[in-house]
Formats: C-alpha cells, structure tokens, sequence
C-alpha cells in the first residue's frame, strides 16, 4: 500500500491546473495563520506546496514568516515550488506591470504586489526560513534567462517558459522566477 501524497496550491485562483491537489484560496488557508494550517493539516505531513504568483503579495519579512509555517507543515524531503515576477527580467512593460504597488487601479491583482524578488532575494528568503533552494528558471543581473529542466507532475506552473501563451518563436514574452525550496531531510 502506498502512502497518499498531500499536496496543495495555495492561491489556487480559478483555474486548477494541478488535478489531485488540494487547492486553496487565502479566506481558507492562509500563508501567514498558522491556525489555518493547523485546523486543516498536521506538522511533518505535505509533500508539496505550490504558490504560482502569490509570494510577491508578501513583505519579504512576511515570506519568510509564511515559509517558517510551510517549513513546519511540509514532511522532511518535501517542497515549496513558488513562481514570482522577476525582478531582472529585462522588459519594461512587463516591469511596470509586476511592480509593487502594481501598474493601475486598486482593483488590478498586481495592486497587492509588496515586493519584485530576484533570484537573489527569494534564495536568502527561503533559505533563512531552513530550506535548501534549487532555481528552475531565472534571470540574472544582467537580464539573461536561465532555466533547468523541470517535471510539471511535480507543480505545474502555467507562467513560465514553456507554458505561457505569451512565449512563443523564441522570444520570451513573460516569464517567472521559480524555484523549489526543499525541506532538508533529517539526518539520522
């Protein structure tokens, strides 16, 4: 008999691109009330969680407080795969539309955006809060894309290089940072 993996998104929005995940919103399981997580799971239990653009509605002083609760939920070997804006991806039009504060009316999602993490910010952030990070895809200081390559089965992220509608003929017309951020498995 196998053991069930439990995995949730978090921020789920309306579209479940992960079938057999949990999916959530912030009004039932949010990021920062511990509460939440533990009225709905127990510590050392999830083998996965997925955060497609929803860090970046945090202060960096809030994820890392998030991270710590995931850190506490999440079952040695297991992850956190977070997609983000990047803040070095090198295109106006996409920077003015992920900045903080957001490009338009209060009503636009991006109004909530507290933070524009680089890879470099992200890695401090969740390696703060005891993870072991690995960058999926990213840009560096000087606008340059990298990416590995990486299993959607394990966390389908639909901004990202291969899947956003906006990439296409080889240029990249939107892309995330993202990165799996691993809680060590304990040493015996």
């Amino acid at each position: 008999m196998t053991e069930e993996k439990l995995r949730v998104v978090v921020g789920a929005g309306e579209y479940n691109n992960n079938p057999g995940w949990i999916q959530t919103q912030e009004t039932e399981l949010n990021l920062l009330q511990r509460d939440d997580w533990g009225q709905r799971f127990k510590a050392d239990t999830l083998h996965a969680i997925l955060a497609e653009h929803v860090w970046e509605h945090l202060t960096y002083d809030e994820g890392r407080e998030a991270a710590k609760i995931c850190f506490d939920f999440l079952q040695p070997g297991g992850y956190i795969r977070c997609a983000v804006p990047d803040g070095f991806f090198p295109d106006e039009e996409y920077q003015n539309g992920v900045q903080v504060g957001g490009p338009g009316p209060i009503a636009h999602p991006a109004a909530s955006h507290k933070i524009v993490h680089t890879y470099r910010s992200i890695t401090k952030m969740f390696e703060e809060a005891g993870f072991r990070v690995e960058l999926l895809e990213w840009c560096d200081e000087e606008g340059q894309f990298h990416s590995r390559d990486w299993d959607e089965a394990n966390g389908f992220i639909y901004r990202s290089k291969r899947f956003d509608h906006r990439n296409q003929n080889g240029r990249l017309g939107f892309v995330s940072l993202i990165v799996d951020a691993m809680k060590p498995i304990r040493e015996q």
